[in-house]
């Protein structure tokens, strides 16, 4: 009854399949999430400071230059009569202030340098820097230059005039050392790397020690399932106590306990049930044997003997089969042949074939139907589970009582109901009376073989066929069961 098709609930693969590796271990996973989600975070915080600073730094250098080639504009056209206060801010005020160390050179027409700060031309020469612009007062676009000696600086080239109007032009080339602005530059990177290390040492370890407070409440529930056992299935798990989220999962695990705590019960039951009604066959069998061989027996009383344990090996091939049909049915092992077929045919030939054994009871059987009710059904199957509840309304209708069958089409389905004007049953036994070797009254099986199988026969058929059953019943009126079958739809009519 079991599908030896094993699923692994770890890897995922039936047995017979290729297993996949196991995953990671899922707080290291959240582990990872939570450091390098912080990581980055940090990460694009410390790369935008270091951008800011980068850039405030070229902005405040570009200003100073700027600044410095307006200044020295304002002094070849203010002052060109009087050169020493040009002079003096080129030769004489190389400048080391907040800005650093800077240099000034002033070009004529034909690039011959007319001034320049001591030292310059040692390590930037007139070529390095960019044309001038052709309009006076335009002042090219600043650049950046990196020297073999380590030094970097910032240059711009400008144009001049010397005096108001009409003055010849001058090309003025300044330069920034930018050495001390690097060393800041790189000190904030090393400090930022340093930072960063730190930092992500910091989110691994917060990440794995929040993996673990969220992963508790799981580890948990798993030390909980760990300790039931089959005699152990009445253990709950308490959800009040874990998150909303993993609440619901153990609330999932205790319906599921619950379910199979009632399956475990109803296979005792279904055993102890097996085992009583093997036993009485069985005890039959050997009871007549053991009285048989007791003495010397006539022909006559031999023939007796084996009749009655002919019957009783019947009674249990009977059984056994019926076991079966049922084990294989609730494995999915039962092949349908299904084929199109006029339920309301196959019913009246069921009704022939007992009607022999009701017109001895006295029992009158009616069938009602409309013409041409088509579905898609295993006839073999379906006989089996009408010719079962016939057997039964025979088995509890008093003579004089009556049986009908009637089928009938609707909401896509196709509905078989078997009603009897028998001794009904009582209400608080109906939600089992589909159960195995249930019985409404022990008294009622005596010699007729009945051991409760038919109305579960019955339930497994309609669920092969992905139909449903009810039934409905009240004492001293009679019993209904109602079979429903999806239906075919109607055959549309032809065009002439």
């Amino acid at each position: 009854m079991f599908s030896r098709k094993r699923i692994d609930s770890f890897s995922g693969s039936a047995a017979g399949e290729p297993v996949q590796p196991a995953p990671g271990s899922l707080a290291l996973r959240l582990t990872a999430w939570y450091a390098g989600s912080a990581f980055l975070l940090i990460l694009l915080a410390t790369g935008f400071l270091y951008h800011v600073l980068v850039a405030n730094l070229d902005r405040e250098d570009d200003q100073f230059l700027t600044d410095k080639v307006q200044f020295l504009s304002t002094l070849l056209s203010a002052h060109s009569d009087d050169p020493r206060a040009l002079r003096q801010e080129v030769e004489w005020k190389p400048g080391s202030g907040q800005y650093g160390q800077f240099s000034i050179r002033l070009l004529d027409e034909k690039g011959e340098t007319l001034l320049e700060t001591p030292g310059m031309s040692d390590e930037l020469g007139p070529e390095v820097f960019a044309k001038a612009p052709a309009a006076p007062g335009r002042m090219a676009e600043a650049k950046e230059i990196d020297l073999p000696t380590g030094k970097s600086f910032r240059i711009v080239t400008a144009q001049a005039d010397v005096g108001q109007s009409g003055g010849p032009r001058r090309v003025l080339q300044v330069a920034l050392d930018r050495s001390y602005e690097e060393g800041i530059v790189d000190r904030f990177r090393w400090s930022m790397l340093l930072v960063l290390t730190l930092a992500l040492l910091a989110c691994a370890m917060a990440g794995f020690h929040i993996a673990r407070r969220g992963l508790r409440p799981i580890k948990e529930i798993t030390m909980a399932v760990r300790r039931i056992r089959s005699t152990t299935l009445d253990e709950r798990i308490d959800p009040s106590r874990f998150p909303a989220e993993l609440s619901v999962l153990g609330a999932t695990f205790n319906e599921m306990l619950d379910r199979l705590e009632e399956s475990f019960q109803r296979l005792a039951q279904f055993s102890a049930d097996i085992a009583h009604e093997l036993r009485t066959p069985i005890n039959n069998l050997r009871g007549e044997a053991e009285v048989a061989l007791a003495q010397e027996r006539t022909l006559p009383e031999y023939r007796e003997v084996l009749t009655s344990c002919l019957e009783e090996g019947s009674r249990l091939s009977q059984l056994v089969d019926s076991l079966l049909f049922l084990a294989r049915a609730e494995g999915s092992a039962t092949p349908l042949a299904k084929q199109e077929v006029d339920v309301g045919q196959e019913l009246t030939a069921v009704c022939e074939y007992y009607e022999p054994a009701a017109a001895e009871a006295g029992i009158h059987i009616t069938v009602s139907s409309a013409p041409h009710i088509m579905a898609e059904l295993d006839r073999t199957l379906f006989q089996r589970a009408v010719g079962n509840l016939l057997a039964n309304s025979l088995a509890h209708t008093p003579s004089g009582g009556a049986i009908s069958l009637a089928v009938a089409r609707g909401n896509g389905q196709v509905r078989v109901d078997v009603t009897d004007t028998g001794a009904g049953i009582p209400a608080e036994h109906l939600p089992r009376v589909l159960d195995r070797f249930y019985r409404v009254d022990q008294a009622r099986t005596g010699g007729s073989g009945r051991v409760g199988l038919g109305l579960a026969i019955v339930k497994s058929i309609t669920n092969l066929h992905q139909g449903s059953l009810t039934v409905s019943s009240e004492v001293g009126k009679g019993t209904c069961v109602t079979l429903y079958f999806p239906s075919q739809p109607l055959p549309q009519p032809q065009s002439v």
